[in-house]
């Protein structure tokens, strides 16, 4: 079932792609012949074709290979200059202009946001996602897993040695042999956290303390975990707590799953976000979920990419100072979409920024569940 829901996400996003990379074209061109498109045969009068807007000059040359690759990853050629200054800058000018029939002159919404999401996906892959508490949950989930594993083999012995003192056969000698190496073993086992002699009222003592708060965000981490796993507690409904028992068993494959996710079904940040958005002008006439959407996606690009930015310059020595203008430009980028998009009053577009922060909240919280949900599932 997770597969097959993680292969409607790929497909999803692959579709997403090609039908922002190539809106109206179809199949490959083959070379001019007279003045008629070889896409669709209409008699051509310029360039381009005014039908279904395929170039005249079509090329079967080793460079075009070169070019149809930069155009299909890109497919951004001038309009990147046209379209970044303005998100940057001025991103409340460009949602407007794009939503009012300014399309040729720059990047499409949808195209922009599956670039920043690859561009992110290809820097996070090559420099990691950075140092912290990030890097230190990847090295906890890794050493938690080694652990488990540990564990459940230390206890499956533990279990055979029990199964043979439970025999009457054996003699004195080896009895006292087995159960020396189970002492043993059984030490171990405590020591990595198992604890099964533990009685049903430490349990329960231990359940109502919780796990102690730690100021290592990576040992909060390894704690909390062991906490959970060692206390087994039981939501009630099976499909949860059979996938929580496979996260604390192996989480460095769950935080795999996460990441491999993240990238697959980026594109739901964009309908989480589009409710958000209708709240901040509710039963408006003057705008349209399109204008949402267009918001919307722009935003989340811009984000992606100040991210990217940010992430590039913190493997140099302005990293800190890039990271800290980066949170503060944020609500500012937002409030001035806001009133540029929405033609808002100061007020009111600062009253939507300071809203829509946490809107941005509650929309990352539930798509990090939902890919929660897809990581401990199957």
């Amino acid at each position: 079932m997770s597969g097959d829901i993680e292969g409607i996400g790929a497909a999803v996003t692959a579709g997403l792609a090609g039908r922002a990379v190539e809106p109206h074209h179809g199949g490959s061109a083959a070379a001019r012949e007279g003045a008629r498109c070889l896409n669709c045969g209409t008699s051509l009068a310029g360039s381009h074709c005014h039908h279904c807007g395929q170039r005249a000059d079509v090329h079967r040359s080793f460079g075009a290979i070169g070019h149809d690759l930069v155009h299909a990853i890109f497919h951004f050629e001038g309009k990147i200059w046209n379209t970044l200054p303005l998100l940057a800058w001025r991103p409340g000018d460009l949602t407007r202009r794009y939503i009012h029939g300014e399309r040729a002159r720059f990047i499409s919404p949808l195209a922009l946001f599956l670039f920043a999401v690859f561009l992110t996906y290809a820097v996070l892959a090559m420099v990691g996602s950075g140092g912290g508490v990030g890097e230190g949950i990847s090295k906890v989930a890794a050493e938690q897993t080694r652990t488990t594993a540990i564990k459940d083999s230390l206890q499956a012995e533990v279990d055979r040695i029990d199964a043979e003192l439970a025999k009457q056969d054996i003699s004195a000698a080896s009895r006292r042999e087995l159960e020396t190496e189970r002492d043993v073993l059984q030490k171990s086992a405590d020591y990595l956290g198992v604890a099964r002699a533990r009685s049903k009222s430490e349990r329960a003592s231990d359940r109502a303390a919780g796990p102690p708060v730690l100021e290592d965000p990576a040992a909060q981490v390894r704690t909390s975990a062991d906490f959970i796993s060692q206390n087994k507690f039981d939501t009630g409904v099976p499909f949860i707590d059979h996938g929580l028992k496979k996260a604390f068993a192996n989480p460095a494959l769950v935080l795999y799953k996460l990441q491999a996710n993240a990238y697959k079904f980026a594109w739901a940040l964009i309908p989480l976000s589009l409710p958000f958005m209708w709240l901040l002008f509710p039963f408006s006439r003057r705008f349209h979920t399109y204008d949402h959407f267009v918001f919307v996606t722009y935003s989340i690009s811009f984000m992606l990419l100040l991210f990217v930015v940010v992430r590039l310059l913190n493997l140099t020595a302005v990293g800190e100072v890039a990271t800290f203008f980066a949170m503060l430009y944020v609500p500012f980028h937002m409030y001035r979409q806001l009133r540029g998009a929405y033609r808002s009053s100061r007020f009111g577009a600062l009253v939507r920024a300071t809203l829509l922060l946490f809107f941005s909240l509650f929309a990352v919280i539930w798509f990090m569940l939902l890919l929660l949900a897809l990581g401990i599932s199957g």
